[in-house]
């Protein structure tokens, strides 16, 4: 013999229980607005002057590779091509990761092999690997 179910209440909760929901450590008053930090502006980055780039054994180049396998572009190169702006990005990056990688757009093969000399020659940056349009730099810190 099957017993038939009451049906669910779907009204709301007693309030004795919204009640204990709450968390008794929380003030149900306003307190004093705390004051904001303001972050403070990054310090200005200059390039570097021209250096010789790094020169990777096989076996550091390696283990950069798989260590830069994981990684995203953070730099993307676009049609302005190598401008100040893009020189100061990639400077930071370097100077925050070591290891980075950079996506050329719209380059042909030629214009890309100049593209990473020319980064690494004023940056004194060591190229890591280059597949395709991303390169992945790697400067010590």
């Amino acid at each position: 013999m099957v017993e038939a179910r009451r049906p669910r209440s779907t009204g709301p909760r007693p309030a004795k229980l919204v009640k204990d929901l709450r968390d008794p450590r929380k003030s149900r008053t306003k307190t004093s607005a705390r004051p904001k930090v303001v972050p403070k502006p990054p310090a200005a980055v200059t390039l570097p002057e021209g250096g010789v780039a790094g020169v990777l054994s096989p076996a550091q180049r390696v283990a950069l590779r798989q260590k830069a396998h994981a990684l995203n572009p953070v730099v993307l190169l676009g049609q302005a091509g190598l401008t100040d702006a893009v020189m100061l990005e990639i400077e930071r990056a370097l100077r925050a990761h070591e290891l980075i990688k950079i996506k050329a757009k719209g380059s042909e093969k030629e214009d890309r092999t100049a593209l990473i000399d020319a980064i690494c020659s004023r940056l004194s940056a060591a190229p890591v690997q280059q597949i395709g349009k991303v390169f992945v730099l790697y400067r010590s810190r």
